[in-house]
């Protein structure tokens, strides 16, 4: 199974995110849009793994969210990686109590380590993406202030109560998102 620990977006915050990418696909027409059924905050991504595995995932996710309230974060700002002016994905920073979902992502990785799995090093900045772009697609900086300024409404905080256990589930070329465990915030 191809496991994934992630927020999920509740369905009543989907529709900024359809706006978001109305007015992203106006500007860059030829982004490939994420469906937004599949619109999510990732906190850790796992890979390939056994299916017997999902217990254990489900006892991380547990002792993670050990002693964190629910919490709210915003969308904020739009950003790409590897970088803005030469993105391959492009994605909404949020901001808010950003620092519950660091405490998380710090705890998950600290017990699949110890679960012997790999962990993604690098520096995690929270962030729910929104479209892919063609690897020599720029952007210059009158369309980077025009995305800026997109990005200037006021934003419904997105209620976070729950952390969920993914699989992704490849079907012809794209993935399926099943969930596999919900775990409730105090």
């Amino acid at each position: 199974m191809r496991f994934f620990v992630a927020l999920e977006i509740p369905s009543e915050n989907i529709a900024e995110f359809q706006s978001i990418q109305y007015r992203l696909h106006t500007l860059i027409p030829q982004a490939k849009l994420t469906n937004v059924d599949k619109i999510h905050l990732t906190l850790a991504f796992v890979g390939e793994q056994d299916e017997g595995l999902k217990e254990n995932l489900i006892t991380v996710i547990t002792s993670s969210t050990n002693d964190i309230p629910t919490f709210e974060v915003t969308p904020a700002y739009i950003d790409g990686f590897p970088q803005i002016h030469h993105p391959e994905v492009l994605w909404v920073g949020v901001k808010g109590d950003i620092d519950k979902i660091h405490i998380i992502r710090e705890r998950i990785k600290d017990d699949l380590q110890a679960l012997r799995l790999p962990v993604d090093e690098r520096r995690f900045v929270p962030h729910i993406s929104v479209a892919k772009l063609n690897h020599s697609f720029q952007i210059d900086r009158n369309l980077e202030v025009r995305l800026e300024e997109m990005m200037q409404s006021n934003f419904t905080p997105i209620q976070i109560t729950s952390i969920k256990l993914f699989e992704s589930v490849p079907e012809g070329g794209l993935h399926t998102h099943n969930t596999l465990a919900e775990i409730k915030l105090i």
